[in-house]
């Protein structure tokens, strides 16, 4: 869980964005920083950073945490006014999922790294009692049965 392979971080540099990366695995923060980014060890709601952000990313990561209404709402407080979250993960309410599930071969079942299953409603649901308001829905093209969604943060 984290910024993985740091494709993200890499990419929004080269475009001129100043990255900060938060991931669990030690060995891949010290990669990151050894090439000059600024990269941290620490669980999201511990991460404290005195500038706001204009976006966060959370590609892959809601899913794996044990209590994603703490982590959006801190989030939300990371955020700048009018800032964007960006959330992509499996929609359990898409057809491909209901397809695979009716076939026996859902491999999201299985899938012991993530504590929660969302479906869009559910998902929407969650980003609004944490501040949200859902401003962009597309299927993943990276990931079969996956959502991305981007949301833009309330006023307080």
């Amino acid at each position: 869980m984290g910024f993985g392979n740091g494709s993200l971080m890499t990419t929004a540099d080269e475009f001129g964005y100043q990255a900060v990366g938060i991931d669990l695995r030690e060995s891949s923060v010290k990669l990151m920083r050894d090439f000059g980014y600024q990269a941290h060890c620490i669980e999201l709601t511990q991460f404290r950073e005195p500038s706001s952000f204009d976006v966060v990313s959370m590609a892959d990561v809601l899913e794996h945490m044990p209590f994603p209404r703490q982590a959006l709402e801190h989030v939300h407080m990371l955020l700048r006014q009018a800032g964007l979250l960006f959330v992509a993960m499996p929609n359990m309410d898409c057809f491909v999922w209901k397809v695979l599930d009716q076939d026996g071969k859902n491999p999201y079942w299985g899938e012991l790294e993530h504590y929660h299953n969302f479906g869009r409603d559910r998902l929407y649901a969650l980003l609004g009692a944490c501040g949200f308001a859902p401003c962009y829905y597309a299927i993943s093209e990276r990931y079969r049965a996956g959502m991305e969604v981007v949301a833009r943060k309330l006023p307080p």
